[in-house]
């Protein structure tokens, strides 16, 4: 039988992330563009 992964396990952490990962991922989030033409997608960061 398959194992059933339900119940929180009694020695998971919590995980917070930094300040700076945070602004990290938003100001990369901004950069990013992405183009579709003709069905196909092109990815750019715009810095």
């Amino acid at each position: 039988m398959a194992k059933l992964y339900t119940e929180k396990p009694s020695n998971s952490n919590t995980f917070k992330p930094k300040t700076e990962t945070i602004k990290f991922l938003l100001n990369y989030s901004k950069a990013l563009n992405v183009s579709v033409y003709k069905g196909l997608k092109f990815e750019s960061l715009n810095n």
